[in-house]
């Protein structure tokens, strides 16, 4: 029994909650109050490093997820499970864990291989990747802030998840909702006391700082959650939290 049910179908849930859900936690994170002493980076630093504007910025997210819905909503249609009752039967909770697990283990290869190789080729880089690295200073609207075709991948790359892991719309409610709150706190610029995204994950919003620095772009490719790939194939850059003197945290690199 989940709180929907009854009211709105889990294809359609699945196809518009992590639009809500980005929104909503993403807007979060933009009417908070300055919060200076937390900012991976100063105010004055997002203002001038970054190389595009905010209304571009949500407009940019806006249209990756006009494709993310269509392309949602072709795959639940496609692979729904519904007998001939219309009734889906839910697996245990045991094995909806078992396929979240799976899925977020495919969804990082997914997104590290294309990652990387949107930085290793130069056309690529140029013509598609560098969109997403104008925000030289992350901030949380940001996160899905994308060339369309490199929106399209990502979306394919939760396509293949979802389908590896046989999850049903209703897991996949839960996973890609969960899916867009993590993307969106890798890119909020904040390292905030007590935040569960920085105690469960090594792969967090400094890990992902690292990467957007110049001397970092070649490394932490991984997201949204794991830290697996960089350490498997070497693109691991270690780093370390620390305080500015005149407020606030920095990713500073460690060097061997």
């Amino acid at each position: 029994m989940v709180f929907w049910e009854g009211y709105v179908s889990d294809e359609a849930m699945g196809t518009f909650a992590p639009v809500v859900v980005y929104w909503l936690y993403a807007g979060f994170y933009q009417l908070l109050p300055p919060l200076d002493n937390y900012r991976l980076h100063t105010r004055k630093e997002e203002e001038e490093r970054n190389l595009v504007p905010l209304w571009s910025v949500v407009k940019g997210v806006l249209l990756n997820q006009l494709v993310q819905v269509a392309v949602a909503h072709g795959i639940f249609l496609l692979t729904s499970q519904a007998g001939s009752s219309g009734v889906t039967v839910q697996p245990s909770l045991p094995v909806q864990i078992l396929q979240i697990a799976i899925a977020m283990l495919v969804m990082d290869a997914s997104q590290y291989f294309v990652h990387q190789y949107m930085h290793q080729n130069k056309f690529l880089y140029r013509h598609v990747h560098s969109q997403h690295h104008r925000l030289v200073v992350p901030y949380a609207i940001g996160a899905s802030y994308n060339h369309p075709l490199e929106g399209l991948l990502d979306t394919f790359g939760g396509v293949i998840s979802f389908l590896i892991s046989r999850m049903t719309a209703r897991t996949a409610v839960i996973f890609f909702c969960f899916m867009a709150i993590k993307n969106v706190d890798d890119h909020c610029g904040l390292w905030l006391p007590g935040n569960i995204f920085h105690l469960l994950f090594q792969n967090n919003s400094a890990y992902h700082d690292i990467h957007h620095q110049l001397q970092g772009t070649k490394y932490n490719y991984s997201q949204p959650f794991f830290s697996i790939w960089d350490k498997l194939l070497g693109t691991h850059m270690p780093y370390q939290v620390v305080k500015r003197a005149d407020g606030g945290f920095e990713a500073r690199v460690v060097k061997d």
